[in-house]
């Protein structure tokens, strides 16, 4: 049992790191994508979240799921996504968080940069922040 109490006091401390800063669930969620855990990156998106990427629009956790996530998932587990910048603002259960990020992949055998900038908007809910918005855009640096 004294083995137990510490183990389930870290559990309860990490539950609550998800729920205290909108900026560790988006972190969570990238994390999720590193490492392939599917179910743990649907459970930090809102059901009704709206992802814009490249001039494309899902509007749901389950069409995210069927399209995109599982080539998400690909690119993050051989990728290196790095923020550059990241600014938050928190008004009550809405947050809104801006990021600039520089991202080294090899796609098709060839070293690439990829320059992205990003907002994410979060909703607080009971005690944890769900992803409610994700806007990303992207380029090749020079």
């Amino acid at each position: 049992m004294s083995k137990v109490l510490p183990l389930l006091f870290l559990v309860f401390l990490t539950n609550l790191s998800y729920a205290s800063e909108p900026r560790e669930t988006l972190a969570a969620f990238y994390a999720a994508l590193t490492t392939g855990d599917q179910a743990k990156a649907m459970e930090l998106l809102a059901p009704d979240v709206t992802i814009y990427e490249s001039g494309y629009v899902e509007r749901t956790r389950a069409e995210y799921a069927g399209h995109h996530l599982p080539e998400d998932i690909a690119f993050a587990k051989t990728s290196v996504r790095t923020v550059l910048q990241h600014s938050q603002q928190i008004d009550g259960k809405l947050a809104m968080i801006w990021e600039e990020t520089a991202t080294t992949a090899r796609i098709k055998g060839k070293a690439v940069k990829i320059l992205g900038t990003e907002t994410a908007l979060l909703q607080k809910s009971g005690d944890t922040w769900l992803i409610t918005h994700l806007h990303w855009s992207s380029r090749k640096s020079k």
